[in-house]
């Protein structure tokens, strides 16, 4: 039995409050939030390490123990829900990050920042894949008729959105709002529990298989053929993650100290700019060939990491800016195009399973490059560092979609 059809028959016996379309938007929202409390800490490092005066390179350690527990769920668990059933997987998932929320609340010493970034990791991972597979299918049963590339539009902009609203909410809290390292976590703690609660209510669209396959970890299930334009697509994505993790962990540090610009709104602010310029190309080129937005994506892309690299080098605020929206908006083009490349490698069973994979690798690059330059910082001017580390995404971005236009001709 299909997945889909397998789902019909589940939900035809199962007591759900919400129908399958109410269902997607249920979820759309509880990734948005996810995705928000991902990034909501970028503006609040900076007083941490004001507070505590850990190095620089401490940052990027913290950080990346978020990327490290993304990689370790995705590795371990990501694939799961073509198992258990995405909801039952989502849920967990959510709880996991509410759980992170307490921690950042309860523990704020850098041993609790370090568990309470790797515990959002391990819930951001689990409800990446889950959640894109299981809007996929909510949407096609709710709209069976409906392009399938609409869906994926869809989740890949809640992604992106919720990654840019998390900065912004948390600078304008950490400016204007009294206990700055405790709000941000509180607000999303109450979110996080009502989307666990929405959450519950959804269609499950898996049917759970009576005798369940052996346990094991990642791999990428599909045919030899299609491999390399997988690897293409995942370093494409990994090339894209390491500008989205440059914004995430450093951008503030870079705005104080290199640019000499403080205000911890404006450190929100840049990043908003950079993952909602991501989203919003998305968008505004969706009726755009996949072949045509990966061309486009990869110009931007190019065009916006010389403007950082540039606007470091000056230093150049606005130039840093601009380029770093560009980049942006590149990034939005080619990690769709990623993601829908990879998807349509895979057969339904495995769908899960294979865009676990993509972000897997695609996560990597939010911790390998921000801990280069962390460890490039320490070692050499900041100028400089940023300087290697445009050029190295550079190569690595012209290299990957290359290689995917043309296995898309």
């Amino acid at each position: 039995m299909s997945t889909l059809t397998g789902s019909r028959a589940l939900v035809s016996t199962s007591r759900v409050r919400f129908a399958h379309g109410p269902g997607f938007w249920v979820i759309a929202a509880a990734f948005l939030i996810t995705m928000a409390f991902s990034t909501v800490p970028t503006p609040l490092y900076a007083i941490y390490q004001q507070r505590d005066g850990f190095p620089t390179y401490m940052i990027t350690v913290i950080f990346a123990s978020y990327a490290v527990g993304v990689m370790a769920s995705l590795y371990l668990a990501g694939h799961i829900s073509d198992w258990l059933g995405r909801r039952r997987v989502a849920l967990v998932a959510v709880l996991t990050e509410a759980l992170a929320a307490a921690v950042f609340l309860l523990w704020q010493d850098v041993p609790g920042l370090l568990l309470a970034r790797f515990i959002c990791g391990v819930g951001v991972g689990v409800l990446t894949a889950t959640a894109t597979a299981h809007l996929s299918e909510l949407r096609q049963i709710a709209r069976p008729d409906e392009d399938p590339s609409r869906s994926a539009l869809i989740s890949s902009t809640v992604n992106l959105g919720g990654l840019a609203f998390g900065p912004l909410v948390g600078g304008l809290l950490a400016q204007y709002v009294a206990s700055p390292l405790e709000r941000p976590y509180e607000i999303f703690l109450v979110l996080l529990l009502l989307s666990a609660v929405g959450i519950a209510l959804v269609p499950e669209t898996v049917e759970r298989l009576e005798e369940r396959p052996p346990y094991r970890p990642q791999r990428v299930a599909l045919p030899s053929s299609a491999k390399p334009l997988f690897f293409a697509s995942a370093i494409g994505a990994f090339a894209a993650f390491a500008i989205f993790g440059l914004f995430t962990s450093l951008a503030p540090t870079f705005l104080a100290g290199t640019l000499h610009h403080t205000s911890r709104v404006l450190a929100g602010v840049v990043t908003f700019a950079v993952f909602i310029a991501g989203a919003a190309s998305q968008v505004v080129f969706v009726r755009l060939t996949r072949r045509h937005q990966l061309r486009l994506g990869l110009a931007a892309m190019s065009v916006g990491l010389v403007g950082v690299a540039v606007g470091g080098l000056l230093p150049s605020l606005w130039t840093f800016i601009l380029g770093g929206v560009i980049a942006g908006a590149g990034v939005g083009l080619v990690f769709r195009g990623a993601v829908a490349t990879a998807a349509s490698l895979a057969d339904p069973a495995s769908r899960g399973e294979v865009l676990a994979a993509l972000f897997l690798i695609a996560y990597a690059g939010l911790a390998i490059p921000v801990l280069a330059i962390g460890l490039g910082i320490a070692l050499l001017p900041a100028e400089v560092a940023l300087l290697l580390f445009t050029a190295l995404i550079l190569i690595l971005v012209n290299t990957a979609v290359l290689r995917m236009l043309a296995a898309n001709k």
